[in-house]
């Protein structure tokens, strides 16, 4: 049997498989799947529940579902690219009948200035992930698709080396089992 220190190597091995595996899971398998949204905290508005550098994903939800308590990411001018993930602390309809939410980071003294339409709603906070926001930023579209393939070879590859190592230690305890025997 082999030693503690031995197997070591390999345990540490499996543990950083293990967890570029949750990773890319948390950061890109699931939300795809889901027809979610993985953002990125940037600033601590959200403190002390989402610092920044954490990752969140959000699910799209009807605005008719969305209630006082909500942690929701929105669009800061509807139609732009730039989102902000506040907690709803209001609702409210307009003269038009429109309903419109008031949000505030969980860190801010007073609500945002600016009451959020319905159409500027990406979603609901489904699941958040602290620090993998910083990996979710360093990887753009492109590169996200080209560490998922690199990753996926590499852990296949590692795959096939243990493979290889098993068969080899395997053949090599028959040989000796059958010189032994032979003696």
């Amino acid at each position: 049997m082999r030693s503690l220190a031995a197997r070591l190597p390999q345990v540490a091995a499996w543990a950083v498989i293990a967890a570029v595996i949750a990773g890319l899971s948390a950061a890109v398998l699931v939300p795809r799947v889901a027809g979610a949204t993985p953002y990125t905290i940037l600033t601590g508005s959200m403190r002390p529940d989402l610092p920044p550098g954490t990752l969140v994903v959000v699910k799209p939800v009807p605005a008719d579902e969305i209630t006082v308590g909500t942690v929701v990411t929105y669009q800061l001018t509807s139609g732009k690219a730039t989102v902000v993930t506040h907690r709803v602390v209001a609702t409210s309809t307009t003269i038009a009948g429109k309903k419109t939410f008031t949000t505030q980071g969980d860190a801010n003294e007073v609500p945002d200035a600016k009451p959020v339409q319905p159409v500027q709603i990406r979603g609901e906070l489904w699941y958040s992930v602290p620090y993998l926001g910083y990996a979710n930023n360093a990887l753009t579209g492109s590169e996200r698709q080209i560490a998922v393939v690199l990753v996926a070879c590499l852990l296949l590859g590692y795959a096939g080396l243990m493979f290889v190592g098993q068969a080899r230690d395997r053949r090599t305890k028959n040989h000796q089992q059958k010189e032994e025997a032979a003696l």
